[in-house]
């Protein structure tokens, strides 16, 4: 393959994110400015699977940026090395290599390198592409800020946005009711929203997956702040965190799924367990897929085209199967393989954390 390809694909594989459109608009019109063909891969790996892909220009990438969502479409199911066909005997997926497939699709259309777009299983999928000699250069994409390697992903500074507006309206109304009020917000294994819109919304307590919480200081907490005049407590609860000596609450398995653990309920149990032993009325809100839609906040948009222009540059200078990252404020990129099956956690002496505690926000620890 000549040093600088011709043609390429680009797909975005995972959950969706704001952003999205903001890197394949860059890609697409990077590309096209240097006589680059592109073609889109429609809901992530699934598109090569199902031979599902479409020429771009910029005229298709035109008025995308502020949109939300992928204009191509996104699957979190469609591990080609791992795909679900049909079902075994027991019951369970039946699992196949669709390596073999996929690549055939590429070599129908001339593809000679993809730029992927996703998160830690998106890159994992991608490896046996780089095996198989094609060049893949990754985006990192997600909204939990947990891709290693990274010191933030394009669709965090949003999901936080949202995840603050939405502790700042429950504000007024715990106030208003004497609530305790338990907003559990995204995040998986990692903590960065919950931290980040926690401090952002004042929040009381902030429950992440990195420290376990005591539930009886959790109380004492609510208590003292019902005791000294402020009959409100706001509780700020990433999905993946856990009690002491307890599990993470899990809502579903998905076996079909790349991730299949999917969490939710621990703000339900907080606030119900808050209200059994104080006897203090508390509620729960839930903010699930609602952090991850809509428009892009301007943090998001800047950051997502900055990824992608500096995922042609790679692609236009030769270099082979890496990842595109911000390090320390700037633009530089690791090996691809080196996210995959991986996760940047919130480090429990994080300086965050220490000036949250300093306004006297607990962790419940």
């Amino acid at each position: 393959m000549d040093k600088h390809p011709t043609r390429i694909g680009v797909l975005t594989g995972g959950g969706d994110c704001p952003g999205l459109n903001a890197v394949i608009r860059a890609v697409v019109k990077d590309a096209t400015y240097h006589d680059i063909d592109v073609l889109g891969i429609e809901d992530g790996f699934l598109g090569l699977i199902e031979d599902r892909v479409k020429p771009l220009d910029k005229n298709d990438v035109s008025n995308i940026l502020t949109y939300g969502g992928t204009i191509l479409g996104s699957s979190n199911k469609a591990n080609p090395q791992k795909y679900p066909v049909g079902t075994l005997p027991d019951g369970k997926p039946n699992f196949k290599d669709l390596t073999d497939v996929c690549m055939t699709h590429i070599e129908i259309h001339g593809i000679q390198a993809l730029v992927v777009i996703g998160g830690d299983g998106t890159m994992s999928a991608a490896k046996p592409f780089t095996e198989r000699g094609i060049n893949c250069i990754g985006v990192p994409k997600t909204i939990d800020n947990d891709l290693w390697g990274s010191d933030i992903t394009f669709g965090f500074a949003t999901a936080v946005s949202i995840a603050t507006e939405a502790l700042d309206r429950v504000h007024t109304t715990a106030a208003s009711h004497h609530r305790v009020m338990v907003v559990e917000v995204m995040g998986r294994n990692a903590g960065w929203i919950a931290l980040h819109a926690g401090v952002a919304s004042g929040s009381d307590i902030i429950l992440l997956p990195e420290i376990e919480f005591d539930l009886d200081k959790v109380v004492r907490v609510c208590e003292q702040r019902s005791q000294h005049g402020k009959r409100f407590t706001i509780i700020c609860c990433s999905e993946g965190a856990r009690p002491k000596g307890g599990k993470q609450h899990i809502e579903r398995v998905d076996p079909t799924s790349p991730d299949p653990i999917r969490f939710g309920g621990i703000g339900k149990w907080v606030a119900d367990t808050i209200e059994d032993m104080t006897g203090i009325e508390s509620r729960y809100v839930v903010l699930g897929h609602v952090q991850r839609g809509g428009t892009p906040v301007a943090a998001d948009r800047v950051l997502a085209t900055q990824f992608g222009h500096h995922a042609m540059q790679l692609l236009r200078n030769g270099a082979k199967n890496r990842l595109v990252v911000m390090q320390e404020g700037k633009l530089t990129d690791v090996e691809i393989t080196s996210a995959a099956d991986k996760q940047r956690l919130v480090p429990p002496d994080h300086a965050m954390i220490a000036a949250a505690r300093a306004v006297y926000t607990s962790f419940g620890d």
